[in-house]
């Protein structure tokens, strides 16, 4: 017997909404300008533009107008902004109430990219049997987790994406840049190089990142004070970094710790001369009472060292 056709009066499912495209959107229609929104926001404004794009995808409708004084809302958009903003309440109300109803013996520690906090993590939970010590693994442009409250610790590396304003940042060690360059790279093979070694080659530029960010991945500016040449593309992942450099279309700065790039043959990597190295913290919230975070931080300093 053939399935019953549902009923014209059952609701369709509505799209899957990204909260941080929602919050991009609600900015933007605060100002109706792109340049202030993604200063306020600490994005690139070419990134920014692709997010509101990105929700106005999922959503079937255009928000944002762009006109030569600047931008103005649709009519989707205007009937879209107050339920987006009780949205984002919504949520925010949502997170505090589940914080509040947790274990007061709670920790979450997030970590960003390839660094590994295990031997921190194992020796708090030594010291605290009883606490309940979580871990969550950050992309490299989820550092507002820890501003948002969604961990209470965060082993990153500096310069951070978010403003450090309210953060205890908490120096672990320093780290050295490497040039990671095709293998077939003029380059390639090198003991060490200096910026002067690659002054006119263009670095890949990471979407959706703050200047002083994507500044010090891109040498730019140069230590002579000149300015980067612009790249080709801009990418999303770090996996997309590989690739960009692995075909040739640029080339990169990393740390020297990250060696996810040694799983592919067809890269090499430099020891780079004259240029500061970044560097391994905790970051952790000024007006956090939590013990277990000053514990971690601790635990941090003793146990996350530079192995290499």
């Amino acid at each position: 017997m053939p399935e019953e056709a549902p009923s014209p009066e059952t609701p369709r499912p509505g799209p899957d909404l990204d909260l941080r495209l929602v919050r991009y959107f609600t900015v933007v229609a605060e100002h109706l300008n792109f340049a202030r929104a993604a200063a306020e926001l600490h994005v690139a404004q070419p990134s920014l533009s692709r997010q509101i794009q990105r929700l106005e995808d999922a959503l079937g409708v255009r928000l944002l107008e762009r006109t030569p004084q600047g931008s103005r809302l649709t009519a989707a958009g205007a009937a879209f902004l107050p339920r987006a903003q009780t949205l984002l309440h919504t949520a925010h109300q949502a997170v505090l109430t589940a914080r509040a109803a947790a274990p007061p013996r709670t920790v979450t520690i997030g970590y960003v990219e390839d660094l590994v906090i295990t031997p921190a993590v194992r020796d708090l939970r030594r010291r605290h049997p009883d606490a309940h010590v979580r871990t969550r693994h950050l992309d490299w442009d989820e550092a507002r987790a820890l501003p948002e409250g969604r961990v209470d610790a965060l082993v990153i590396r500096t310069p951070l994406p978010v403003p450090d304003d309210g953060l205890d940042v908490t120096v672990l060690y320093d780290e050295p840049r490497v040039l990671l360059v095709p293998a077939s790279h003029r380059l390639s093979g090198q003991e060490s190089v200096t910026p002067g070694d690659f002054t006119d080659e263009p670095l890949v530029a990471c979407a959706g990142m703050a200047a002083t960010w994507t500044g010090f991945w891109r040498l730019d500016p140069r230590p002579d004070g000149s300015p980067a040449p612009l790249g080709p593309l801009l990418v999303d992942t770090f996996e997309d970094k590989l690739e960009a450099v692995a075909d040739g279309r640029a080339i990169a700065l990393v740390p020297a710790g990250d060696r996810r790039w040694a799983l592919r043959t067809d890269l090499a990597a430099i020891p780079v001369e004259g240029v500061e190295p970044c560097q391994v913290v905790v970051a952790t919230r000024l007006t956090d009472p939590n013990p277990l975070v000053t514990h971690f931080r601790e635990s941090a300093r003793q146990h996350l060292v530079r192995t290499t």
